[in-house]
């Protein structure tokens, strides 16, 4: 499956963003999606994720309560919501579906989310 990350973008403290994740190639029911970031000088981390269904979500605790993740299966589309967007979220957001569990074995080729104080 090939994935296509976009929604990125600079926004003030407090702001809101919508990312969205364009799947192409397989059939995206298959696959979990989830939703993972990297900041400068940092490892990536898990974000957020939704399983095959959608009626499953899961968040990091840094987000929870703010952002929102979901899929809409007409589209092959899976979105991350994020709002009262805080410094500390700046960083490349990467799309990512895992086909077998959870390991994640497409990834998206990231977009960038800055958020200024």
């Amino acid at each position: 499956v090939q994935l296509q990350a976009s929604g990125g973008g600079l926004v003030q403290a407090g702001g809101s963003l919508r990312l969205s994740c364009a799947a192409s190639g397989r059939t995206f029911s298959s696959f979990m999606m989830g939703w993972f970031r990297q900041a400068p000088g940092k490892e990536r981390e898990f974000v957020s994720s939704i399983s095959r269904s959608g009626g499953q979500t899961y968040y990091a605790d840094s987000v929870k309560g703010r952002f929102t993740i979901s899929r809409d299966g007409t589209k092959n589309t899976s979105y991350l919501i994020m709002n009262s967007l805080k410094p500390e979220d700046t960083a490349v957001y990467y799309c990512a579906a895992a086909y077998w569990g959870t390991n994640y074995d497409y990834w998206g080729q990231g977009t960038l989310v800055t958020v200024s104080s």
